[in-house]
């Protein structure tokens, strides 16, 4: 009995359909952290607003998504809605339980990167005369930025891999499109190990690319403690 067969692992290494397959991967990933980067911005931003009701809103919204599995969420999105008459394509349901899911993680992690800026520096940029929305857009959003990209980077590195679970419903992106492979060809170990290596590229290439966005945000801050 073969149980590794090396021609079909360098075979599928460079397979046209399982790169396709990966470059679905990363443009979910990409649109789901765009939309859930807008909305867990404006879920901080309800947090710390003041506002009793906004801010229940937004804590209720996070522990909902935080507190349930995306499998979940994703089943009742496409599964669910039908039976209310509000039907998604797998696409849609798939891009909308991503965002949806990752917003209420963000949300924590912009918050916290906001309430890292001392209130000394708002009092002082509304002092000179800047409007609250200058304040935020010229003085907190530029520093907070810093303390939010490395978790922020955790999170796409994990929603890199998070997207796998939208196979569940079809969505062919690369594990979904990995499995069909292995009902051609019950390849089945040599197959999820490609999938593993496209994995595994996908995230060392974020990782590259964080660290560049780190050291950039980072240097003007980085020279301050050198003066110093």
């Amino acid at each position: 009995m073969q149980v590794w067969s090396w021609s079909g692992f360098f075979e599928y290494l460079t397979n046209p359909f399982l790169a396709y397959g990966a470059l679905v991967t990363v443009g979910l990933t990409a649109a789901a952290l765009f939309f859930g980067l807008i909305l867990g911005i404006l879920l901080a931003l309800m947090r710390l607003s003041g506002g009793a009701v906004l801010a229940a809103i937004a804590a209720f919204y996070c522990w909902v998504f935080r507190g349930t599995p995306l499998l979940v969420q994703l089943l009742i999105i496409y599964t669910g809605l039908p039976l209310f008459g509000i039907r998604f394509s797998v696409l849609e349901a798939a891009l909308i339980g991503l965002s949806l899911n990752e917003a209420a993680y963000l949300s924590e992690i912009v918050r916290s990167g906001i309430m890292s800026v001392q209130k000394g520096q708002t009092e002082a940029a509304r002092a000179l005369g800047l409007r609250r929305a200058q304040v935020f857009r010229l003085v907190v959003w530029p520093q907070a930025l810093r303390i939010i990209i490395p978790p922020l980077g955790n999170s796409v590195n994990g929603l890199l891999k998070t997207t796998s679970i939208t196979s569940v419903i079809s969505m062919e992106e690369l594990l979904r499109r990995t499995q069909i492979l292995i009902q051609e060809r019950f390849l089945v170990l040599e197959l999820f190990m490609v999938a593993a290596l496209y994995y595994l590229l996908m995230t060392t290439a974020w990782d590259l690319v964080q660290r560049r966005l780190e050291a950039r945000y980072g240097r003007a801050y980085a020279a301050d403690a050198g003066r110093r």
